[in-house]
């Protein structure tokens, strides 16, 4: 079963449209949803939620239309958004009492586990939580009402290293029995790297591909060369840029001749980012 099958999205703002976004996330699998800020992320992540009204498209989840069933479907799905900020004079105990409410199946237990691995103090009020902790505190929300969607807007964005790698191992626990699927939307790849079974990247609100992590990275290759290589490869590639030294960019793989002698590498995500983010020459 299909956790997450989005079909043609459409959402036009005066500046910024979401065209034809398509993609499906399978049961018990990892996707990082990337693309540059104002690319189209957090949109796609409210229509999918139904917080915004699209001007077409289908979200299904679970099998189920979410416009159709969204008070259901929502007990399911495990939301965290980042940059969302709670009421400061408020004690997490207040609020915690007050949203558990929302969900039929709150797992006390999971909660009070989420918290002493988060090391949040129950007592503390929001104030006093630095922006690493809030998100905390937001993600064990999510985490404890038997949610078998997570859909993660930034999860990792202002926690230090080791509290990030121990939520990608928490990432990885979820999903390893087949029956928790996670939506990770985030600019820090290296998180994605160590973490995600699917990529879907999107740019100027659409969709440039969605894969198989590897086969994804796999679909482009890193070039580099003297100027004299470069004219060979110019008009095919997605950007690139000139220094003393000759040439890098990217190109698509099916758009590369490996008997050509330029100099070629499996990119990496942040790579493939970057090269589709540069405007000279480019191409979607």
């Amino acid at each position: 079963m299909l956790a997450l099958d989005i079909r043609n999205l459409n959402k036009e703002y005066p500046n910024f449209q979401l065209k034809d976004v398509s993609f499906q996330l399978e049961k018990g699998y990892i996707m990082g949803f990337i693309g540059a800020n104002g690319a189209g992320k957090t949109t796609t992540i409210k229509s999918i939620m139904n917080m915004i009204q699209t001007d077409g498209g289908v979200v299904r989840v679970l099998g189920k239309n979410m416009a159709e069933h969204e008070i259901e479907l929502k007990q399911e799905i495990g939301c965290a958004f980042g940059g969302v900020d709670f009421y400061n004079r408020s004690k997490i105990k207040t609020l915690t009492d007050v949203i558990k409410r929302f969900y039929k199946h709150w797992d006390e237990a999971a909660y009070s586990g989420y918290l002493s691995r988060f090391k949040l103090d129950e007592n503390k009020k929001v104030a006093e939580l630095s922006t690493g902790m809030k998100v905390k505190y937001t993600l064990a929300l999510a985490l404890s009402h038997g949610a078998k969607l997570l859909i993660l807007d930034e999860p990792t964005s202002g926690l230090d290293p080791v509290a990030r790698d121990d939520l990608l191992d928490l990432f990885q626990e979820l999903v390893a029995g087949g029956e928790i699927s996670i939506l990770f939307s985030t600019h820090i790849t290296s998180d994605l790297e160590k973490c995600a079974d699917f990529i879907t990247f999107i740019a100027d609100g659409q969709i440039i591909n969605s894969a198989e992590k590897e086969e994804f990275k796999e679909s482009y290759r890193l070039l580099s060369g003297d100027e004299s290589q470069l004219s060979q490869v110019r008009e095919r590639m997605i950007s690139y840029k000139v220094n003393s030294f000759g040439f890098t960019g990217l190109i698509r793989s099916e758009d590369f001749d490996p008997s050509s002698g330029i100099k070629a590498a499996t990119p990496s995500l942040e790579e493939i980012m970057i090269y589709f983010a540069k405007k000279e020459p480019a191409y979607v």
